[in-house]
């Protein structure tokens, strides 16, 4: 077995999740949780899919993220995970209802944040171990910074 890391490929920082999941309809299940939860969501998908002919499926709303979530879903090849990239929203706004879809298994992030997928390969094929979201931790918040994180959770609309 061979232990490799497949980086995001995420240009703008877009916000993106990666889950996995086990059936080939989860393609059209998420598309419509997607569409449901947003109706205007702008938004690409790709499922890898590990039986059959293994191929990489996909829908959307939006031709560029469409591309990235392909491109990033061919990189890493592994068994039914699936990604997401979407534009003009966050993944809070659809998390809950893409975990509601009946074959998601899991969901390794949800970020906007450089991501690494730790990936383990076998003659068989390719699985996803776990991913790095983001950075190290570098200290604890002051009052200072615990002002400024409610301060943007109100500028953004998230809290009142």
């Amino acid at each position: 077995m061979e232990i490799k890391v497949v980086k995001i490929e995420n240009p703008d920082s877009m916000n993106m999740i990666l889950g996995q999941s086990h059936f080939i309809k989860t393609v059209e299940d998420v598309y419509e949780a997607m569409v449901s939860t947003v109706p205007m969501a702008k938004f690409g998908l790709a499922f890898c899919e590990a039986s059959d002919v293994c191929l990489v499926r996909h829908t959307g709303t939006d031709n560029e993220m469409l591309e990235l979530a392909q491109k990033n879903a061919v990189a890493l090849s592994a068994g039914h995970s699936f990604i997401v990239f979407m534009k003009d929203m966050f993944p809070v706004n659809v998390l809950n209802a893409i975990k509601n879809v009946p074959e998601v298994c899991r969901i390794f992030c949800a970020t906007a944040n450089p991501v690494e997928v730790i990936i383990a390969e076998t003659e068989q094929g390719r699985g996803i171990l776990g991913v790095i979201d983001g950075f190290s931790t570098k200290g604890i918040e002051t009052e200072e910074d615990i002002n400024a994180r409610r301060n943007l959770l109100r500028q953004i609309g998230y809290k009142q």
